[in-house]
């Protein structure tokens, strides 16, 4: 079975509270890429391995750490399915905040799902997702979610940007980790939340809809903030960080000219 596991961008980002379980809690709107993902293909294998190779973007993990083979284990521990051959061609960045290992994670929960014929339900796929990451359920749904909790509690959401122009770009050699991204966050309760926000103008976003990584991010990663400046300088309506970074993207009422370079990832499409 082949899935295309689309990455994500974040559309304003809360950090609400720290948690007890030193988790955060948030608020996100998260929305699916259609047009950038990664390409997971799983079949089913005579042996009981997990056998799992890559081409594409080279991620320096060790295969036994990677999301796609602790998915598949995962799924081996709970349903006793036998082997799987994984092959991931990987062309979403890595340590941007696009979501592109737990995409390519729940793309495995998923095609498990479907050729061993489990017949598992959306909320029980999610539910496995959650035990590979926080963000990693949405992407059994692939559609706007408003997310809450660790980000594992979901809601549908519509979200008017259909028809505008989505341009991501990533500077090549700075990438945030999870750790550097909530270790200089400063939790706070927002007078309005992201879903009243979000019926704003979206000439209004820029002003209201905020990413709370981005003002010590940017402070420690000139480089991710000077991609933002531009990204409005050629005209986006919206421009933030996604997630913890170190992705920008930009919201662009017809297609932006962004030239591509040594250093920097770059990718465009037109909302439908």
């Amino acid at each position: 079975m082949i899935i295309k596991a689309h990455c994500k961008i974040n559309l304003g980002l809360n950090i609400l509270r720290r948690r007890e379980d030193g988790y955060h809690d948030i608020e996100t709107i998260m929305l699916p890429v259609r047009q950038l993902y990664d390409t997971i293909e799983v079949t089913a294998t005579s042996t009981p391995d997990v056998e799992f190779r890559q081409s594409g973007i080279v991620v320096d993990c060790p295969v036994d750490k990677n999301l796609c083979v602790r998915a598949a284990r995962l799924m081996q521990e709970r349903y006793a399915v036998g082997g799987v051959s994984i092959a991931l061609d990987k062309v979403v960045p890595f340590g941007a905040g696009l979501g592109g290992g737990s995409a390519d994670a729940t793309a495995v929960i998923v095609a498990i799902n479907e050729v061993y014929e489990l017949g598992l339900s959306k909320h029980i796929l999610a539910s496995l997702a959650a035990e590979l990451g926080s963000d990693t359920p949405f992407f059994v749904y692939d559609t706007a979610q408003i997310c809450r909790g660790r980000g594992e509690i979901m809601s549908p959401i519509e979200v008017p940007i259909s028809g505008l122009w989505l341009a991501i770009i990533k500077p090549l050699g700075e990438s945030v980790s999870t750790a550097e991204a909530y270790g200089g966050v400063k939790p706070s309760i927002p007078a309005v939340g992201l879903e009243e926000l979000i019926h704003s103008p979206i000439k209004e976003w820029q002003q209201c809809i905020t990413n709370d990584f981005e003002p010590h991010i940017f402070a420690a990663h000139p480089r991710i903030a000077e991609i933002k400046d531009m990204l409005l300088q050629r005209g986006a309506i919206y421009a933030a960080m996604s997630g913890s970074g170190s992705a920008l993207f930009g919201l662009f009422e017809s297609c932006p000219t962004i030239e591509r370079s040594d250093d920097t990832f770059v990718h465009i499409e037109r909302i439908v």
